[in-house]
């Protein structure tokens, strides 16, 4: 009800800038006039957005602000080169006919079964003498009702029709939102990253700092068990000497643990050589399909080992799966990595399997992931990344 004389208004408005601005394009006024014109439409998808989110539950993300170079002209010619002016300027004239379709399911319909229900009534009130035959009282009363029944599934289509005009001409433009995401991605990234870097730092101030420190304490009682005063300890400096080799192959241990998540040595063969190294060590069979006709970029090439990493250690914990399927193809500048199970299936990003953590690393490289996982099973995961950044 509330967007027929909104509809209205902001229809004409359009309509009446487009045909002024048609008439006045011969002159020197033309040119001006659709940018003032362009900017006001630009302003009438602000109130347009709210109504939507108020009214229609429909969250409509605002595109970013208009340019702003400097000098007149080139502000002017951003506005004329505006895809987000001229997209809710196409919004408010076809919101016209969607406002008028609105009301009339809104409150023509309705109005209308009303009329058709108490048809019966109203022929007898209005010809008392000869009211209408009961088959056209039935007809009637039946035709109301069925109307009625459906006048709900009209308004919530018509309603539809409006989120959907909405989403698609008042938000960013395709590029504006990409980049927004890649900006998002990028910034949890970052993010995560830190995070590892100060967990690494800790890691070696507690852990491998100590057992360093605990060897060169060891060696320095091997060096007074070898004293020349009393002679040499040879079973105290044995002792010794066992203890030093264990701690520094435990130290050596530690280290690979620690920089394992830094660049996989695995990787330096590629992913050809990586990627079945990753299914022998894992739990559940996995059956390698792979097709790299072409060698990615190493940042490219890590994303996927990692992503498969993960994938491979959920199919571990938590799936529940017998057998497992990894396929990599590589062709056409495009990565694709395929992670199938026989589990119970019922994985989703927010479902604690770091799905939702893959999906913001993958989007850093410009990748997608897409989860496909009924309760039941099977679960298929796909990663689809470009081969170069």
């Amino acid at each position: 009800m509330v967007g027929l004389p909104v509809a209205v208004l902001c229809g004409t408005y359009a309509l009446a800038v487009l045909y002024a601005g048609t008439l006045l394009s011969l002159t020197v006024l033309g040119l001006p006039f659709v940018v003032v014109a362009l900017l006001g439409a630009r302003g009438l998808g602000v109130p347009h957005r709210r109504l939507v989110r108020a009214l229609l539950g429909e969250h409509v993300e605002a595109p970013a602000g208009p340019p702003r170079p400097d000098g007149l002209l080139a502000r002017g010619r951003a506005v004329l080169t505006d895809p987000v002016a001229w997209r809710t300027l196409l919004y408010l004239v076809l919101r016209l006919p969607l406002g008028v379709l609105g009301f009339a399911a809104a409150v023509v319909l309705p109005l209308g079964c009303g009329w058709l229900i108490g048809f019966p009534l109203w022929g007898r009130l209005m010809e008392p003498d000869s009211p209408p035959g009961a088959w056209l009282n039935a007809a009637s009363v039946l035709l109301g009702l069925a109307l009625l029944a459906g006048a709900p599934g009209v308004l919530r289509a018509v309603s539809g029709a409006n989120r959907r005009l909405a989403a698609l001409l008042l938000g960013p433009v395709r590029t504006q939102r990409r980049v927004r995401e890649l900006e998002a991605a990028r910034a949890a990234l970052l993010a995560d990253n830190s995070d590892r870097l100060r967990r690494l730092e800790r890691d070696l101030h507690d852990g491998t700092q100590a057992r360093l420190v605990a060897l060169a304490i060891t060696l320095s009682l091997t060096e007074d068990a070898l004293d020349p005063a009393t002679g040499p300890d040879l079973a105290r400096l044995r002792t010794l000497l066992d203890r030093a080799r264990g701690q520094t192959e435990e130290t050596v241990a530690e280290l690979r643990l620690l920089t394992r998540g830094i660049h996989p040595v695995a990787l330096d063969g590629g992913l050809g050589e990586a990627l079945p190294g990753l299914a022998a060590t894992s739990p559940v069979p996995v059956t390698l399909r792979l097709d790299l006709a072409e060698r990615p970029h190493e940042a490219i090439e890590r994303a996927v080992y990692f992503c498969a990493a993960e994938l491979l250690t959920n199919i571990a914990r938590h799936s529940g799966a017998r057998t497992a399927l990894l396929a990599a193809t590589v062709r056409d500048g495009r990565v694709r990595l395929t992670v199938r199970d026989d589990g119970r299936g019922g994985a989703t990003p927010g479902g604690g399997t770091g799905l939702a953590g893959l999906a913001e690393r993958l989007a850093a490289v410009d990748g997608t992931l897409r989860v496909d996982s009924p309760p039941g099973g099977p679960t298929e995961v796909t990663a689809e990344l470009p081969a170069t950044l």
